[in-house]
């Protein structure tokens, strides 16, 4: 069988540029040293010790993707080495050619022979005396120029097929680059959520703490206050406030005291009613404490109350309060009673709307 050199040089290269085909393809076989010839055509032949063995990159008989007519181009061109096989023996001196079996395709050496069974498949192949006439100069280098012409065809469509591949695997990692993002900004906005709702109540629970400690300090000064006016009545010898005394005056000069003592009433007890419904709340705060105060002690006992933004009213006579008012007294807003006639009575209360 013609070796892959005798079958380069058959074909009429060049047999310098045969060995470095050879060489450069760790002869790998005819058609990968034919493809090294044709891409390094025109360039000047390297020192062969030089050039590198690359064997391992591809092992021998490894299927190439030419098609049969490449293969008929090929064994056109002409291999020399048929004549040398055909005069080791009578037999195959007999011999012209190889035939296919299955397909009934003639070859004109064994490397084409093998050549078709590995791109076909086929197996059976037989010794046929059918003689391939040699291509003429002007064919064999038509034919060449046809193979090359081939070949140029399947790199450009390879390089279509790859840029398909490269367009198809940028618009993958494009949708997936966007998904990533649309899951990061979600789980950015349910942070900023839980953040907001953490000041939120955060606020809520200081608003509650300064209410608390207010009312503390409002019961701690109304306590002093009692405590005082008891020792100033033992020092002066009268009863304490709220003691009952016996007292010789008509009826209606005590309701007249009454009144006169209901107009400098120092605190305000408060039942506050939210328009959603439920139980009431009650206070009791200083007659000359802001309005504020009502919508802190209201916020610190109910989460769903904003201070800025509550509203409240007095149903009779109806009267209604913005956050504007919170800065004015209970006792400026006429939220004091005008009269008590039993101090254990509360007086008219606002309601919260």
């Amino acid at each position: 069988m013609p070796s892959d050199r005798d079958s380069l040089l058959g074909m009429g290269f060049d047999p310098a540029r045969v060995e470095w085909a050879l060489k450069a393809t760790g002869g790998r076989g005819l058609q990968p040293a034919m493809d090294h010839i044709f891409e390094n055509e025109g360039k000047p032949i390297p020192d062969l010790s030089a050039v590198s063995d690359v064997s391992s990159a591809a092992p021998r008989g490894e299927p190439m993707d030419e098609d049969d007519d490449d293969l008929e181009a090929l064994q056109n061109l002409g291999v020399k080495g048929a004549a040398a096989a055909a005069a080791a023996s009578a037999t195959e001196a007999e011999a012209k050619s190889i035939k296919c079996s299955e397909c009934g395709k003639i070859f004109k050496n064994t490397a084409l022979a093998n050549y078709h069974a590995e791109k076909s498949g086929h197996d059976q192949f037989e010794e046929s005396i059918e003689e391939i006439k040699p291509l003429t100069e002007e064919e064999r280098q038509q034919k060449l120029a046809e193979l090359r012409e081939k070949m140029a065809a399947k790199r450009a469509e390879k390089a279509v097929e790859e840029a398909k591949e490269a367009k198809a695997n940028e618009a993958i990692r494009r949708k997936a680059g966007k998904d990533m993002n649309q899951i990061r900004q979600e789980l950015q906005l349910k942070e900023a959520q839980k953040e907001a709702e953490a000041k939120k109540r955060e606020k809520l629970e200081d608003a509650r703490a300064r209410a608390a400690v207010k009312a503390q300090i409002e019961a701690d000064r109304k306590a002093r206050a009692e405590k005082t006016a008891m020792e100033k009545a033992l020092r002066e010898g009268r009863a304490p406030p709220g003691a009952t005394a016996p007292v010789d005056v008509p009826k209606p000069a005590v309701a007249a005291a009454s009144t006169a003592a209901g107009r400098d009433f120092k605190d305000t007890r408060l039942q506050i009613r939210m328009s959603s419904g439920g139980q009431p709340y009650t206070t009791t705060l200083s007659s000359d404490a802001p309005l504020r105060e009502v919508a802190e002690y209201l916020a610190g006992q109910n989460l769903s109350v904003d201070v800025e933004t509550v509203t409240l009213a007095q149903h009779f006579p109806r009267k209604t309060f913005t956050p504007s008012d919170f800065s004015k007294s209970l006792r400026d807003l006429g939220l004091t009673p005008s009269a008590v006639s039993d101090p254990g009575v509360s007086p008219a209360s606002p309601a919260i709307r």
